[in-house]
């Protein structure tokens, strides 16, 4: 069974442009890879083995692509409500060992960010929040050890 991939909308949009610009490269490499066999001896041809090498990870790219919109499932904001953090809700934290407060939204894998505040519900700390209420505290285990987080705010 394929893994389902939750994103909102907006995700899926851009898969699909990613999607769309990731085919139309492939004349470009192709073409690439036909001017590199004109020069002769493949066997010692560095810019064809390139050209083969760009063409197999595009091919890779678009197949994950697919895959990623096959089996995507946009979540609908308006039917989720702000009681409990879960897929695209934006919550406000303290983190309570560094005594700081934190905005994330929860994404899906595709669409995360950190830069941009957007973390994927697959990250340890996403884990942790998801299911939980303002004035919850809750623990996430990182890498670099265990957190606390007082949650304060939800909103979508």
């Amino acid at each position: 069974m394929a893994e389902v991939h939750y994103m909102s909308q907006e995700g899926l949009e851009n898969l699909k442009k990613e999607l769309a610009d990731a085919l139309a490269q492939r004349p470009v490499i192709a073409a690439a890879i036909a001017e590199a066999r004109e020069k002769g001896d493949l066997s010692e041809n560095a810019e064809y083995e390139s050209a083969r090498e760009a063409q197999g990870l595009l091919e890779l790219k678009i197949g994950n692509l697919k895959n990623m919109i096959a089996n995507a499932k946009v979540l609908d904001a308006s039917q989720l409500s702000a009681d409990k953090v879960q897929m695209l809700t934006t919550v406000t934290v303290e983190n309570l060992n560094a005594k700081a407060k934190m905005k994330f939204s929860i994404v899906g894998e595709s669409e995360a960010d950190f830069s941009k505040g957007k973390l994927s519900a697959n990250t340890p700390i996403a884990k942790a929040l998801i299911g939980h209420g303002v004035g919850e505290i809750v623990e996430a285990t990182v890498p670099a050890g265990t957190i606390k987080f007082k949650i304060l705010e939800i909103t979508l």
